[in-house]
């Protein structure tokens, strides 16, 4: 997942916060998870305060029961096979768990591809989820969501 929307760049930024407009995207996205894929076992973000900010609406929308886990790695300008190293090593443990990250532009565009080998590197809205059913070394991608298709949706109904 991306973060939300974050205020203009201030003088470092690592320190950028989520806008109401962001808070509010992420809420969104957090009642579409809910209700597609339930509740996760664990949730990784990013340092930053915005993915940090992230990760905090998730967790108070229920989505994980436990506390949200850094990760510096998950940096925007981090390493995508460093995270799918780490995944590799959690699911080790654990075959069966649902991961949520939270991150940045542009790794969570190479997150999709080191994940799914695909060759494809989309373009995440903020507050977009890319859905990934992964297992060791492999995985498959689902489905991507972000609030403006939400929104789409809503005003075909």
């Amino acid at each position: 997942m991306r973060h939300g929307e974050a205020e203009p760049q201030y003088l470092s930024d690592s320190e950028r916060q989520l806008t109401a407009a962001g808070q509010a995207e992420v809420s969104e996205m957090a009642q579409w998870l809910h209700h597609h894929y339930s509740a996760f076992d664990r949730i990784f973000s990013s340092p930053y305060r915005r993915t940090v900010q992230t990760a905090a609406v998730l967790v108070q929308k229920g989505l994980v029961s436990q506390a949200v886990e850094l990760n510096t790695d998950l940096v925007p300008e981090g390493n995508a096979q460093f995270v799918v190293d780490f995944l590799d090593m959690l699911y080790a443990e654990n075959p069966q768990a649902k991961i949520l990250l939270v991150s940045h532009m542009p790794l969570v565009s190479f997150l999709v591809e080191a994940f799914t080998r695909s060759g494809q590197t989309p373009i995440f809205d903020t507050a977009g989820v890319a859905c990934i059913d992964y297992h060791q070394h492999r995985g498959i991608f689902l489905e991507y969501a972000c609030p403006g298709m939400l929104h789409l949706v809503k005003s075909v109904s």
